[in-house]
């Protein structure tokens, strides 16, 4: 394992390091708005929820590497602390990589970028249609976390109103997270995209608790078929069944099959001799 100190690092390979390393992250595409009436949409992707009661946002318009100036975002919530914060999915990444672009103070990047406005309901900032969720928030507080050129400044928001597309709803009116198509960010140009065919699921031991892996079997914790992935689904039930297990590796690929499709019973029955 190689390991970094990052005091040999510069600013840019500092950041370059962390962007590739924490990722995907997810995209708050803020829209603002300055005392003077100048609206502001950018994409930031140091964003996520911290807590759902009360309900809290947070991302962070750092100062920029390059030159340790601060974004217009930030100044606009310096005068005016509202902002609209809505996701972005595929079909609109290249339109909100487009609002990412340093233009001047008076430019409106929704016209820029080809995006739309509606007005809010309890917030100064306008909606982004074509986000198929927007969050109306108040800012709770602005935490500067340096001076230097790469350090942010959180923006901690209170989400007052939600506002959902319909066509992104199931058939019980929730959201459906296998429609919404939503994209993150990832280090340099890279993006990630959340569609159907790459979603997947993991049951969570929340309720219930997994005998753990130091309760598996030694012909399957020991066996050179499994992976530790193979090994973690297996060790996610409630009790071990009874009986031996099988060494066999022949039996072994056979239950790892069953378990790439997530038949975490039915891979442990055919373990059993």
């Amino acid at each position: 394992m190689k390991s970094i100190n990052l005091k040999d690092l510069n600013n840019f390979e500092l950041q370059t390091l962390l962007q590739t390393a924490i990722a995907p992250r997810p995209i708050a595409l803020a829209s603002t708005i300055g005392k003077n009436g100048n609206i502001n949409l950018s994409p930031f992707s140091f964003f996520n929820i911290f807590s759902s009661n009360p309900p809290v946002v947070i991302f962070s318009p750092a100062r920029r590497v390059r030159d340790n100036t601060t974004k217009h975002t930030l100044e606009n919530l310096l005068e005016v602390p509202e902002v609209v914060i809505g996701n972005v999915n595929f079909d609109m990444v290249q339109q909100v990589s487009l609002a990412s672009t340093e233009y001047e103070e008076n430019v409106n990047e929704f016209i820029k970028a080809g995006l739309t406005m509606k007005k809010a309901d309890l917030v100064k900032p306008p909606l982004i249609v074509e986000s198929p969720v927007n969050m109306e928030c108040k800012v709770l507080e602005i935490k500067h976390l340096g001076k230097k050129g790469g350090a942010g400044n959180l923006i901690i928001c209170e989400v007052l109103k939600v506002h959902v597309r319909e066509e992104f709803l199931d058939e019980n009116e929730k959201l459906d997270q296998t429609k919404l198509n939503l994209v993150s960010r990832l280090g340099g140009n890279w993006y990630g995209k959340t569609s159907p065919e790459t979603l997947f699921q993991v049951p969570k031991p929340l309720v219930t608790k997994g005998i753990g892996y130091d309760q598996l079997p030694n012909e399957i914790k020991n066996s050179t078929i499994f992976t530790g992935n193979d090994l973690g689904m297996l060790a996610n039930i409630e009790e071990l069944p009874k009986g031996n297990f099988s060494s066999d590796l022949e039996i072994h690929k056979n239950a790892r099959t069953l378990l790439l499709e997530s038949k975490i019973n039915e891979a442990w029955e055919i373990l059993k001799k």
